[in-house]
């Protein structure tokens, strides 16, 4: 049985620390309610069956602290196959280490309101079918892409795999809508499967694609969303050198996702054009 303990109690011989030997979720919790609860539990057993990491009880996980109390919290979980085993070969017998943190929140609302600018990434990622869709611990791709640009009016950078097809943003999953059809990047060799695009995926026919990033040329409207920042429309795509491709301006389309989206989280469904 795992056993979860708070983020200061980590060893050093711990193989998620050493090696990535693990998986994390990040939960957006209001007023003690997790939002999308289900689909960060099913993503979390998926990882486990791949990685061979037993899965924790419901009961260690229902019985966290943070699921309590008032307010906008943020709850990451962090489940790792625990210490042992010799350099890479894991132990046997894991000894799963789960580990909490949790931290209050605010969105960031104007990016709701307004949209953002975003970026191509130079970075690619790499393809692997094992470990396609999974929350993994080993996010050093991510890192590298996010230190590709500082400039704050920049809200996101978007990754393509070693194939030169889209996948996703550094940390939020890319939705696009064209040809009267909601459409989003297939994650079969990369990437991360956010909760708020299963949920989503649930509730509209959004069609899994492989495309280049020249589709969003002819996309009507563009989002980025993941389950704790909500949906973000793009207004501006610029190439990584900053040369500006494409603008969007904002109107009912956009809306509609987003209403969507945020009635899935909890947020405010109410935006002008």
């Amino acid at each position: 049985m795992t056993r979860p303990l708070s983020h200061t109690q980590i060893p050093a011989d711990d193989r998620g620390l050493a090696y990535g030997d693990g998986l994390f979720e990040t939960v957006l919790v209001r007023d003690g309610e997790p939002r999308l609860w289900h689909q960060h539990m099913d993503r979390l057993a998926r990882g486990c069956r791949a990685l061979g990491i037993p899965m924790p009880d419901s009961a260690d996980l229902d019985g966290l602290p943070p699921l309590s109390g008032t307010g906008l919290k943020v709850l990451k979980l962090m489940l790792t196959r625990g210490s042992g085993g010799r350099g890479y070969l894991p132990p046997s017998l894991a000894e799963p280490r789960l580990l909490w943190q949790v931290s209050d929140f605010m969105p960031q609302t104007r990016h709701w309101e307004a949209g953002v600018r975003v970026r191509h990434c130079e970075l690619r990622l790499g393809i692997q079918p094992l470990l396609a869709g999974l929350k993994h611990l080993n996010r050093l791709e991510n890192v590298l892409a996010r230190s590709e640009w500082d400039d704050p009016e920049v809200a996101e950078g978007l990754l393509c795999d070693s194939h030169g097809s889209l996948v996703e943003a550094t940390c939020m999953n890319l939705f696009w809508h064209r040809q009267g059809q909601l459409e989003t990047p297939r994650l079969d060799g990369c990437g991360v499967a956010g909760t708020l695009r299963a949920a989503l995926m649930e509730r509209l026919p959004i069609m899994e694609v492989t495309r280049e990033p020249e589709v969003l040329a002819d996309a009507e409207a563009v989002w980025l969303g993941n389950s704790i920042q909500g949906l973000w429309p793009i207004v501006r795509l610029d190439a990584a050198d900053g040369t500006l491709l494409r603008r969007w301006r904002l109107g009912g389309l956009h809306r509609r996702l987003q209403r969507e989206a945020h009635e899935l989280l909890g947020y405010p469904t109410g935006f002008a054009n």
